[in-house]
Order: structure tokens, then sequence, then C-alpha cells
């Protein structure tokens, strides 16, 4: 099985250097030079083992790692570090790292450390996850992340965010979701559903970040990437 790695190191010439020596090595190889584009690459596609440098900037692999943890992810997680101090080490590990290594190393103990990991963690089968732009969701767990934070949605909240999302891109008229959502059409004159959008909409479109639902007048509503 050929395995992917995702490399988050801000060095360019240290995450150059890997990802010439994994690629070497038979890994598939992703990378990422900060903390955000980390945590977008995350939520796009699971690797099997994450390379996670310790002084990434916005936000740094402490944080990243933790956010991981926080959304239930399970990656593997190699961190790398130029500090040697004890604390420093704890720190890491407490935040949900599965283990450590100090620069400089040897790319041999590395790959050793990642295939020890591997063996541990061996990747199942993938679980389904719908993820649009920025958007991911786990509907086995029914729970939904935006850019890692997850969202607090309600029961028919998530059932309406899923049905757009397993349909992204298409326009789902107003019948089809009353249907699918509810059972049954409520009617022309009822604004259950724009309510419900509405409700969404606030808790989807974070500060920063481009909307995802969009109306299309007089048919229904759909779920695409800005």
């Amino acid at each position: 099985m050929t395995h992917t790695v995702l490399i988050a190191e801000d060095d360019r010439a240290i995450r150059d250097s890997l990802a010439r020596a994994l690629t070497l090595e038979g890994y598939r190889v992703r990378v990422a030079a900060d903390g955000a584009r980390t945590l977008a690459v995350l939520a796009e596609q699971r690797p099997d083992v994450l390379v996670l440098d310790v002084m990434m900037p916005a936000p740094d692999g402490l944080e990243v790692c933790r956010r991981l943890r926080a959304a239930g992810d399970r990656t593997p997680v190699l961190m790398l570090t130029a500090r040697v101090e004890v604390p420093d080490r704890i720190a890491g590990l407490d935040a949900g790292a599965d283990d450590y290594l100090v620069k400089p190393f040897d790319v041999d103990e590395l790959f050793a450390r990642l295939r020890a990991l591997l063996r541990r963690h061996p990747p199942g089968p993938a679980a389904e996850v719908l993820a649009v732009a920025d958007l991911r969701i786990d509907p086995p767990a029914r729970r939904a992340w935006r850019s890692a934070q997850e969202l607090d949605l309600s029961r028919t909240e998530f059932d309406l965010l899923e049905l757009l999302a397993r349909h992204a891109g298409a326009v789902l008229d107003q019948a089809t979701l009353y249907e699918r959502i509810w059972g049954y059409d409520f009617g022309p004159g009822s604004k259950n559903l724009a309510v419900f959008i509405g409700y969404l909409r606030r808790k989807l479109d974070l500060p920063g970040l481009p909307p995802l639902i969009h109306t299309v007048r007089g048919v229904g509503y759909t779920l695409r990437e800005p």
C-alpha cells in the first residue's frame, strides 16, 4: 500500500528535502507551509500520517494538533522541533502528537518512525466524509467543521446541510428539500425552509469566510464553493 504523508513545515529547504526523500521512499507527499494551509489540506483529504513542525506560523504546530484532536481526527502525528527541553516534548505529546523528532535529524530515523506509526495506526477503510471547499461533514458521527472550527448544529440543520453537501453544485428545489427533510411540503406560503437556511448561514458564514449556501431565486438553494 502506498501511504500519503502530509509535510507541514515552514522552512522551505527542509520541506522540499523531506518531500523529495519521502517520494523516493515510495510515499505520496503533500506539503503545507503554515498552520492555516495545513488545516485546509487536512479538511480536503486525510493523509495516513502527518509530519508537523512545532514552530509553524498561523497557527503553530501545537495548536494545529490540538484542533485535530478536538475535531476527533486521529491521524498519526510526528512532530518536528528544534526544541530539546523535556517540557517542550511534553507539550507536544499533551497536544496530541504520537511521536517527537528533534532537529537536526537523520532522514533514516524519520523513515523508521513513520513506519512505526503506520504499524501502530494502520489506515483503515476510508470513512465517509463530505467536503466542499473548507467545509467538512462526517455523516456517521453527525459532526461538521468549517475551516477546522466545529459547527454547533441542530438535528434539522445538520440534515439540511448534509443533503445540500451531497448534491453540492446542484440546485435543490424547495419541494425536494421539504420532502427530504420534513417528509412533506408545507406549501408555497411556508417560510420554514427559509428560516432554517438562515440559521445555517449564520453558523456557516464565519468571519472572513465566503458564503457557501446560495439562493437561486424562484427555484431553491445550492451549496457550492465560492
